[in-house]
């Protein structure tokens, strides 16, 4: 291995900087265990005695003062008669306080009617504080205080989570530590400005507590951390200091129960137990204050520019091995974005790692040594922020002031960024600037300017005389007249105008105003030219569609108004029951609310020359005029077929080879469901035919059931399709249903539920001889409206 003489600077450095955080970590954790044991000896005596947190520190202070020992030493008298105290058979009177044994003499109890029955008579308090006192003496930092805290407080008070801020110099509050907050939630409070509406900043200012137990009011006054619903009450309680309070506990619980004085008492004094944990932390953190860095910083809070007081740290050998920032003017920004008062504290070589061997190091220690003021070449630094590298160039000055460096510097870079970010957002919007000075007749334009109108940088800015021979001839009056109206009057334009180039036409806006003489007359002109051509296209392309959606939308409501003509002339439907071979019909048809197509639906109710009547319902396929034109040519044909003295078995067959071979050469091929009965009234006698459509329906002395189906599946579906014939001998009082699909259809329910429906609503419509029984069962069922809906009612009389 080699030796120290031949390492480099910087791994000198490095090391010196791990030694360091060495010894501070030594040194914290022998104050935190000397604060283990004050902590633990005060939770002692507020389990036994009932006292306060303050009080106890005071008891064993007064008992060490007493009988002339350390507080240290009384503090370990007073736990090792903890652990040799035997535990008593069963309860008794809490004993008066006593501390390190042997009361002082004259001494009276400690407790008293004034104290908070949370610190007088409720014994689980009390062994809860002692517990938490015996906790807290074992965190290393904020973040272990609100771990112990959330862990001691959440079964007894619901407490899910717990946040503690700390109040800086410059008035900004910090999340030192946090539990039962998830990590995005804690990154948005971690850093909080000064201002109104946070229960943390208030209490703070106020000294008082905040207790926040009505979401939907808090919620207006107040800025809640995290959803209302989550944690519907809050307690907000600040931590007392040495001189004033400098920071402020959150406790957010889950349950809506208001705090009742009891657990406010609780929550106040676990408040004030880790209070000197926290100021113990702070003081390790912030380290001791001088009067001449206060004085530079009063200074630098009124400078302009970036400037740092730096306070050389040595080793015990004298050499410097590392500079603290004391104090930071407000526009001090280093390249990771830190701010002001947010340097400060902060060590060089901790946080500029590779400054470490540098010119700017030696110049720092030249400086130092010699008092001659250093003014180094710019150079890069380079750091990865948020993991992103991010690299600058400075310049930077350092002189000596009293023991300790004041440094300035220059970001060379800023203006870089700025352009950078400048050219980025042009190139986005798709925009440039444009200046143009009208005393030297000079024009400036940005690159994007140049992508804009499609010209080679090279040859430059336009003139105003050469623009017009690339405008579109119909916009050069208006471009002209606003023109006109910039340079006159000084009046801002906002104009749209196209030009031609080689990739076509381009529509673009100029955005302009002016810069006036004493006298008012023009003499500079600002401005912006936008392409705004693919919003053009975009809105042409929309304007298009939208033209072509109300074409297509007035083509369908004509066809809706011809086929819904034609159906009524095809399909009357009467207003009022018919007399039929004897029967009453009544006959219900609905359209579709739906689309602006009609549908196939159809029913026929005729008498037959031999003195039968026949009955069919039929559901075409599809909408429109194509469906009406089908509807029409089954029902016409069918009709004719029985008349001609076709059996109904026969004529279905003859009804589907028609679907087939119309459908013959057509792209998609009509199909459609029907059933068909003749009824010959001397018999009572019903003979029917289905094709693949629902079940006729029979309602017989307050009974609903379905008739058999016969064999027979849709028409136009198969050449090979056979069709069966059923029969039935109707009784006077029958009812029998025929319909399309629409009475029962209902979206994602099984055609087996809506016939159940169908079959309960006709059994009640249709059973006790009530009027207009169809009119009520439609009613009942209230059909989707989704497709139309066709019914006949076919009632024999009572004799």
């Amino acid at each position: 291995m080699a030796g120290a003489d031949d390492a480099s600077p910087e791994v000198l450095a490095l090391a010196k900087v791990v030694a360091r955080l060495r010894a501070e970590l030594a040194e914290l954790e022998g104050l935190a265990a000397t604060t283990a044991v004050v902590e633990r000896a005060k939770g002692v005596l507020m389990a036994r005695d009932g006292l306060t947190a303050d009080e106890a520190h005071e008891a064993l202070a007064a008992a060490a003062d007493l009988r002339g020992r350390t507080l240290m030493e009384e503090c370990w008298i007073v736990l090792g008669g903890m652990r040799s105290r035997p535990r008593p058979a069963k309860a008794a009177p809490a004993p008066p306080p006593t501390v390190g044994g042997d009361p002082p003499p004259g001494a009276g109890p400690v407790s008293g009617p004034g104290r908070p029955a949370a610190t007088r008579g409720d014994a689980p308090w009390h062994g809860l504080l002692a517990g938490l006192a015996a906790s807290l003496a074992g965190a290393r930092s904020p973040q272990d205080t609100a771990g112990i805290l959330r862990a001691a407080l959440r079964v007894p008070l619901g407490v899910e989570g717990v946040m503690i801020y700390r109040l800086d110099e410059a008035g900004r509050l910090g999340l030192i530590g946090h539990a039962g907050i998830d990590a995005v939630l804690a990154a948005q409070w971690q850093d909080v400005p000064p201002m109104s509406g946070v229960a943390a900043v208030e209490v703070i200012a106020s000294g008082e507590p905040r207790w926040l137990q009505d979401p939907e009011r808090d919620a207006e006054d107040y800025r809640l951390i995290g959803p209302p619903h989550r944690w519907p009450t809050r307690a907000w309680l600040p931590v007392p200091g040495e001189e004033r309070v400098s920071g402020a506990i959150g406790f957010l619980r889950s349950v809506p129960d208001p705090f009742d004085a009891a657990h406010r008492a609780l929550l106040v004094q676990a408040v004030r137990l880790c209070g000197g944990s926290l100021r113990v932390l702070e003081r390790h953190a912030d380290g001791p204050a001088d009067e001449q860095v206060a004085a530079v910083q009063k200074i630098f809070d009124v400078l302009s520019g970036a400037a740092i007081l730096l306070s050389p740290l040595r080793s015990p050998t004298g050499e410097v091995e590392d500079y603290r920032i004391e104090a930071a003017a407000p526009e001090s920004v280093d390249v990771a974005g830190r701010r002001g008062k947010e340097l400060v504290g902060r060590r060089v070589l901790e946080t500029y790692p590779t400054v470490a061997g540098t010119p700017l190091w030696h110049g720092y220690l030249d400086a130092l040594e010699t008092g001659s003021a250093y003014e180094g070449e710019p150079f890069s630094y380079r750091e990865v922020v948020a993991g992103v590298p991010e690299t600058s160039r400075y310049s930077v000055r350092a002189t000596r002031l009293a023991g300790r460096l004041v440094v300035s510097w220059i970001r060379h870079d800023a203006g870089v960024r700025e352009a950078s970010r400048l050219a980025a957002v042009q190139r986005l919007g798709n925009l440039g600037w444009a200046d143009w000075n009208l005393i030297t007749d000079t024009i400036n334009w940005s690159e994007q300017v140049y992508a804009i109108f499609d010209r080679p940088p090279e040859q430059g800015p336009m003139t105003l005389e050469e623009l017009p021979r690339h405008l579109v001839p119909d916009d050069l009056p208006a471009l002209a007249e606003a023109v006109r109206r910039l340079l006159g009057e000084g009046a801002p334009i906002d104009q749209p105008f196209r030009i031609t180039t080689a990739g076509g036409v381009r529509h673009l806006r100029i955005v302009a105003e002016a810069e006036t003489d004493a006298f008012g007359t023009p003499v500079e002109v600002h401005g912006f030219f936008q392409d705004l051509s693919q919003q053009r296209d975009a809105e042409l392309a929309l304007r298009e569609s939208e033209r072509a959606v109300l074409v297509q939308r007035g083509v369908l409501k004509a066809e809706r108004a011809i086929a819904a003509r034609l159906q009524h002339a095809l399909l009357p439907v009467p207003e009022q029951s018919i007399e039929l071979v004897g029967l009453r019909v009544d006959i219900a048809y609905m359209p579709s609310d739906s689309g602006v197509n009609v549908g196939g639906d159809w029913y026929s109710a005729i008498e037959l020359p031999d003195g039968s009547a026949l009955f069919v319902v039929g559901d075409v396929a599809g909408h429109g005029l194509d469906a009406v034109g089908t509807m029409a040519q089954l029902r016409f044909t069918a009709k004719g077929m029985i008349i001609t003295g076709s059996a109904l078995p026969d004529a279905m067959a003859r009804l589907n080879t028609l679907l087939l071979h119309t459908a013959a050469g057509v792209s998609s091929a009509a199909t459609a469901t029907m059933i068909m009965a003749r009824y010959w009234p001397a018999e009572r006698r019903l003979a029917w035919v289905r094709a693949g459509h629902p079940p006729p329906l029979l309602v017989r002395g307050g009974e609903a059931r379905f008739l058999p189906q016969p064999e027979g599946i849709l028409l136009g579906a198969s050449a090979d399709s056979r069709y069966a014939q059923e029969t039935l001998e109707l009784e006077p009082g029958d009812h029998l249903l025929l319909y399309t699909d629409g009475l029962i259809e209902v979206p994602e329910e099984s055609m087996d539920r809506g016939l159940g429906r169908l079959a309960e609503a006709a059994a009640e419509a249709m059973g006790g001889g009530s009027q207009e029984p169809l009119a009520r069962l439609l009613a009942e069922l209230r059909p989707a409206g989704r497709d139309d809906v066709c019914v006949l009612d076919i009632r024999v009389p009572q004799c």
